[in-house]
């Protein structure tokens, strides 16, 4: 089985893909379960092994099931924390989104090791499903804008506060307005103060994704597959003008697609060291000598 995390500033999500599916390459098969829980940096490698045991557990998934491990993560002071955490509980080094990884997808961005990991990640997983070109809009502590061109290539994005975020800077500089869940209200016109909030936070936001869209689909000028995922991709999906496809599992799909390019990239370059050994052996320098002779 495969395990895949996906660490983001205030949520982790991770999945369990089942064991290799028969055929040519490197093939995992569907996903067997996934959880979503809270981004803790301060949560020591026996904490998180605790963690991960438990939910397990739930799903009566055996740790030593898991053959192998992939990570994106945009919080840095965690890598080494999930490292020793597979290393010691799965037995497995685990494959980290960075660059010098083979992706598959060229990155067009004045400085490719300023994207973060998680955006190339949804990238390759929304080309791989949807084609291209596309945009990903990922809801999460950050709202994040991709684009990915017919040809398969990042191109670069959009980013915005996410809409949490936002809330947060409203509640802390409001002392009078309550807290609200974000939700979408009745309607846009409220009589209330929790529906007003609401209202500006679901509307006003809403605005902004599809402006930011009608804008991005402008610069394209062609027709164009967008996708939301996220915490709050369903929500706020649902309400896009230009939103058509909700995958709130994209980028453990993308992870998934990552490691597996990459077993198969080192199986062909293990395959072709071996080759070429046999190939300059001492019985091949023979053969070769021989004939040369003959000749």
């Amino acid at each position: 089985m495969l395990l895949v995390l996906d660490v983001g500033n205030t949520n982790t999500v991770l999945g369990v893909f089942d064991s290799k599916t028969q055929g040519p390459g490197v093939r995992y098969g569907p996903l067997r379960a996934h959880w979503r829980v809270s981004t803790t940096k301060t949560q020591t490698v026996d904490e998180y092994g605790v963690l991960f045991r438990n939910l397990f557990a739930m799903n009566g998934i055996e740790f030593t099931a898991v053959e192998g491990a992939v990570v994106s993560s945009v919080v840095p002071p965690l890598d080494s924390t999930l490292r020793e955490v597979c290393e010691r509980y799965f037995h497995s080094r685990p494959l980290f989104i960075e660059p010098g990884v083979k992706t598959g997808m060229p990155v067009h961005y004045d400085n490719p090791g300023e994207v973060g990991a998680d955006r190339i990640v949804n990238s390759v997983a929304a080309f791989e499903k949807f084609g291209g070109p596309c945009i990903v809009v990922d809801f999460g502590t950050a709202t994040t804008f991709d684009v990915v061109s017919k040809q398969g290539e990042y191109l670069g994005g959009v980013i915005t506060p996410g809409i949490g975020v936002a809330a947060d800077a409203l509640f802390a500089r409001t002392a009078r307005l309550p807290r609200v869940d974000i939700r979408k209200p009745p309607r846009v016109l409220a009589t209330n103060t929790v529906n007003s909030v609401q209202s500006g936070l679901y509307y006003g936001y809403l605005g902004l994704i599809d402006g930011i869209l009608e804008r991005l689909i402008a610069e394209l000028g062609e027709n164009v597959a967008i996708v939301a995922t996220g915490g709050l991709a369903a929500l706020m999906g649902g309400g896009s003008k230009y939103i058509r496809e909700v995958d709130d599992l994209l980028t453990l799909d993308g992870l998934r697609i990552i490691y597996e390019r990459n077993q198969a990239h080192g199986q062909r370059r293990t395959e072709q060291a071996s080759n070429n050994g046999s190939q300059n052996g001492p019985g091949a320098r023979a053969a070769k000598s021989a004939a040369r002779k003959r000749g």
